[in-house]
């Protein structure tokens, strides 16, 4: 809201154009997405605005909205971890159980700092998120290797309501570990994008994958394919098999091009 008071602050709503919008926003480094957030957040205001009366248009709505970019998959390398747990435990260690719980559930940042003790089951390892990014109600299973973070939690922060502590986010302290470990363009959802990444790599199937993310559609599961390129193979494999046909069959680069020619004969 800060920005849009300095740009617009002083100037009536119904002189404002859908080209003077755009030039505001072109002036900042902005991503596609906090484009669309603030095109978004004015475009709202118009329409309450409309609502009551004062205006008649709505020039936010003809600022083109900006394509986000959902390929880009940053997630933490096996060393990369090492330095950070070396970081964190040597400067933070009441912080690696943080770390941990993000690693083995998946969680948003939102989520794991808005986490409240009465909303974990130890005993059926799940874990409830009254209101998850798409505002329904969904249930993180609890593995055995999460377990052992929730416990350590429990002692530091049990007496309180929040899971964390009481904290709102991560940026106290993860930024900083990020930064002396030496761990280049990565936050905090990379800790998401690497927890997929490592279903994918261990074997999981993207329809669970995205049933533990907990996205609406596999089309943000898809990014992390190219980290399985043997899934697509495996799939036709096994169709293969359970239509009785022989996988055993090898063909040579000879005789795999006579059976090719000969197909095409026939």
């Amino acid at each position: 809201m800060i920005k849009l008071s300095e740009w617009f602050g002083e100037r009536q709503a119904d002189s404002i154009t859908p080209s003077q919008i755009e030039r505001h926003f072109e002036a900042e480094d902005w991503t596609p997405a906090t484009w669309n957030r603030y095109r978004a957040l004015l475009s709202l205001t118009y329409r309450l605005a409309i609502r009551a009366g004062k205006v008649k248009e709505n020039p936010a709505r003809l600022v083109p909205h900006k394509a986000k970019n959902n390929g880009r998959v940053r997630f933490l390398l096996r060393e990369e971890e090492e330095n950070l747990r070396k970081v964190i435990r040597q400067d933070l260690p009441e912080r690696e159980s943080e770390l941990e719980l993000a690693l083995q559930t998946g969680l948003r940042l939102g989520e794991q700092y808005t986490a409240r003790w009465k909303d974990v089951d130890f005993e059926r390892r799940v874990l409830t998120v009254p209101f998850d990014k798409g505002g329904q109600t969904s249930h993180v299973p609890l593995s055995k290797a999460a377990l052992p973070a929730l416990l350590d939690l429990h002692r530091l922060h049990g007496q309180g309501e929040l899971v964390c502590g009481g904290r709102c986010s991560s940026r106290s302290w993860f930024e900083a570990a990020v930064e002396k470990a030496k761990i280049r363009d990565f936050t905090w959802h990379c800790l998401r994008h690497t927890f997929a990444s490592r279903l994918v790599m261990t074997g999981a199937d993207l329809r669970t994958v995205a049933e533990l993310l907990r996205d609406r559609t596999l089309a943000m599961v898809m990014r992390y394919a190219h980290v399985a390129p043997d899934y697509k193979l495996a799939a036709v494999e096994r169709m293969g098999s359970s239509l009785g046909v022989s996988t055993d069959t090898k063909l040579t680069p000879t005789n795999e091009a006579e059976s090719y020619e000969r197909a095409m004969v026939q």
